[in-house]
């Protein structure tokens, strides 16, 4: 983390910054896309989005990325001494693991609810258990923790001009869309770690099964089912993108450039999955480097614009154009969900 940001944060301790420069090590390496997002934000914000994504992708790297030969019950452990230091961490002391300590100074800053830390760890105590979801509210039950809270986690950093009960829905559900995105691109790499995130009910009324998902992955097979089921998850999720929409306008308006960044580049990964013929099973789909590159010039200049806006308003430089409603961008902007993985 550049020294800029620290001090903008108002973060001086030694060991706190080294804490927080290990989370911006995590976004800058897993989360390309969250990232370049982030780098959007005012500078005194981004300490704490980092905080919030190097502990998301710490806790998934344990349950997708420990030791092959780390069985259930060995990541089970893991994430249980993670959460044990968590709690300690929350409760004022200094947490073993750097991402700890500096969420746990994240969380202190901007009265982040615990409650949403310890949904996400519940979703990740599910993760190495359940591996298919039954309906699309089963799958939304399990995003609650495992996207939504990003969003809820996001909104004291970034702001708002609206109550933050207003905003709060908006939030959750673009970390929702975020991961729905993911679950979409990542069908192939998640049916290699033995999980579907596609619902049973949805894929079956295509005609499709787990086996064959799995025979489409071996063979290089395009089957028509399974291009079916795919394109209607994609209504789904392109539908959580529209009912969390609204939440961009209730943001601060020098954090809407970032959040509205990740939007469309987010989205921007359904348009590279259709494109490639729903091909999720066969290769990882991507934003092109130029679309990335146009979509981030664009987030400059609607930073630039907001800036002046903030100068120019009562309260002098660096004040929103209103207060924070008792107060991320949601998902992710989520868990930039990594499942908060790399996003493109």
């Amino acid at each position: 983390m550049t020294g800029r940001e620290l001090d903008a944060a108002g973060i001086t301790e030694p060991d706190l910054r080294a804490a927080y420069t290990r989370c911006r090590e995590l976004n800058a390496r897993h989360g390309r896309t969250y990232f370049l997002a982030t780098r959007l934000l005012t500078p005194d914000r981004r300490p704490a989005v980092h905080a919030l994504y190097g502990f998301a992708r710490w806790a998934d790297d344990i349950v997708d990325s420990l030791d092959s030969a780390a069985g259930p019950k060995d990541r089970a452990r893991a994430l249980g001494r993670l959460d044990d230091d968590l709690a300690h961490g929350l409760a004022g002391g200094a947490g073993a693991e750097p991402v700890v300590r500096a969420l746990a100074d994240t969380a202190r800053r901007h009265a982040i609810d615990h409650r949403h830390f310890a949904d996400f760890l519940a979703a990740m105590r599910s993760d190495l258990t359940v591996t298919s979801y039954a309906t699309y509210a089963d799958l939304r039950g399990y995003m609650h923790g495992s996207a939504a809270v990003i969003g809820l986690e996001m909104l004291p950093v970034l702001g708002t001009v609206t109550p933050r009960e207003e905003a709060a829905p908006h939030a959750a559900e673009l970390g929702v869309a975020f991961q729905l995105t993911n679950f979409l691109r990542d069908v192939g790499e998640d049916l290699d770690r033995g999980r579907v995130y596609l619902p049973r009910d949805l894929l079956n009324a295509h005609g499709v099964h787990r086996e064959l998902l799995r025979h489409c992955r071996d063979t290089g097979r395009v089957d028509r089912r399974v291009t079916a089921a795919l394109r209607e998850f994609e209504d789904l999720t392109r539908a959580a993108y529209r009912r969390a929409a609204p939440g961009v306008g209730m943001l601060d308006p020098v954090s809407r450039p970032c959040v509205r960044t990740a939007f469309v580049l987010y989205g921007g990964i359904l348009d590279a999955v259709a494109a490639s013929g729903y091909a999720v099973l066969h290769r990882r789909a991507v934003v092109p480097r130029r679309r990335r590159a146009l979509v981030a010039a664009d987030g400059l200049l609607r930073v630039a614009a907001a800036r002046v806006a903030a100068r120019r308003a009562p309260g002098g430089p660096g004040v929103p154009l209103e207060p924070a409603a008792s107060g991320p961008r949601a998902h992710p902007l989520a868990r930039p969900h990594p499942r908060h993985k790399e996003v493109a």
